[in-house]
């Protein structure tokens, strides 16, 4: 694809305005006067593509499975919901697949694909994690914080892990230095953690909160808790699986007046159900029952979601009556800097990757570009 040409374009810096864009080697390389490029009608939009930072899978695969057809198969399927980068999730299980699951991401980092989605890194989520907030983690798997077993994670990911997921009560203050001087985001999840104890996480670097409410100690008025520490806490960025199943309206509403614009991460959490029919599926070697979009497991725990997250860009935008560019903004910015990629990822402006999705005003997905490249095609 060589650009756009008098379209709707979300520019970084102006909104959405009515222009034109050149792409040159998988880059945006002009945005103003060009003419040899793709007309759209009136009523599309070009956004930029939507950055995952946590997604364990869809489509009968998971990042946990070490295969690289179930990657591709991952990075496939999601590009249908707008994704052009995403940071493959894995989960709490033995140390020795956890370790096969980051050896064959490694390998499929280096691969370079040019299919689906983009694979910009790891979000390790687990095994460092509280018993109590387990979630739809395997209890048996679960290890106190230690910066020696992580080392052999990190070498087996080639350092290609983004985020980790970590409970800080649970021996987690060494790793935490660690994590931050090695530039790895520390995401407080699946934790009980007081409130002092978040405060304490983020004075040592912590910088974010995953999938804010769930599986972590909620508010109270005697005991704030990771939620309201999570939201108190002006560095702190709140992922957000916005199906309105895991997080009601209200308590959108809540997070959204005390943590603004600026520190929601819109993610799908998607485990490998999404894009399938209701059944039963797999997550961790456990048995994962999906009904009408919800997934769970015999303990009636959420276990990931179906979400789309193009989906989740919508439903934000209804719950807090955000403008297109403003709901957009959780899924392609705030992830972005998070994750330190705001540079190359996550809008559209000159120098930064070809990496677009053009949707209507209600976020459905008609094609998803990367690197200058259609990567679906509704």
């Amino acid at each position: 694809m060589k650009g756009f040409t008098n379209c709707n374009i979300y520019v970084e810096g102006k909104g959405i305005i009515k222009t034109s864009l050149e792409i040159k080697d998988g880059k945006i390389h002009k945005i103003g006067d060009f003419n040899g490029g793709n007309n759209l009608p009136d009523n599309l939009y070009v956004i930029p593509g939507f950055v995952d930072q946590h997604v364990h899978g869809g489509n009968h695969s998971d990042a946990m499975y070490p295969t690289q057809e179930d990657i591709l198969n991952i990075s496939k399927t999601i590009a249908s919901e707008g994704v052009t980068s995403f940071l493959a999730t894995t989960m709490t299980q033995s140390e020795e697949n956890i370790i096969n699951a980051l050896e064959n991401l490694k390998t499929y980092i280096k691969s370079k694909y040019k299919e689906g989605a983009e694979v910009i890194g790891v979000h390790l989520e687990g095994p460092f994690i509280s018993k109590k907030y387990k979630g739809a983690q395997p209890e048996e798997f679960i290890v106190p914080c230690d910066v020696e077993t992580y080392k052999r994670y990190e070498e087996a990911s080639g350092e290609k892990i983004k985020i980790v997921t970590l409970a800080y009560e649970e021996n987690g203050e060494e790793l935490t230095k660690y994590l931050v001087k090695k530039n790895v985001v520390v995401s407080l999840g699946h934790t009980d953690a007081t409130a002092k104890d978040v405060f304490e996480a983020v004075s040592n670097g912590a910088t974010c909160a995953t999938h804010c409410y769930n599986a972590m100690k909620g508010l109270h008025h005697r005991e704030a808790g990771t939620v309201g520490a999570s939201m108190l806490s002006s560095d702190v960025y709140c992922e957000l699986i916005s199906d309105l199943i895991h997080v009601c309206p209200e308590a959108i509403q809540i997070l959204f007046k005390l943590k603004g614009m600026d520190k929601i991460i819109l993610i799908t959490d998607g485990m490998e159900a999404k894009h399938l029919s209701d059944g039963d599926y797999k997550l961790g070697g456990q048995t994962v029952h999906v009904i009408g979009k919800e997934a769970r497991l015999d303990s009636g725990n959420l276990a990931g979601s179906t979400l789309y997250m193009n989906e989740a860009v919508r439903n934000i935008k209804n719950v807090l009556n955000l403008t297109m560019e403003e709901a957009i903004n959780l899924a392609t910015i705030n992830p972005s800097k998070n994750i330190n990629v705001f540079d190359q990822k996550g809008s559209i402006k000159v120098g930064k990757d070809a990496d677009f999705v053009i949707v209507d005003k209600d976020f459905n997905v008609f094609e998803t570009i990367r690197g200058g490249n259609t990567i679906y095609k509704k």
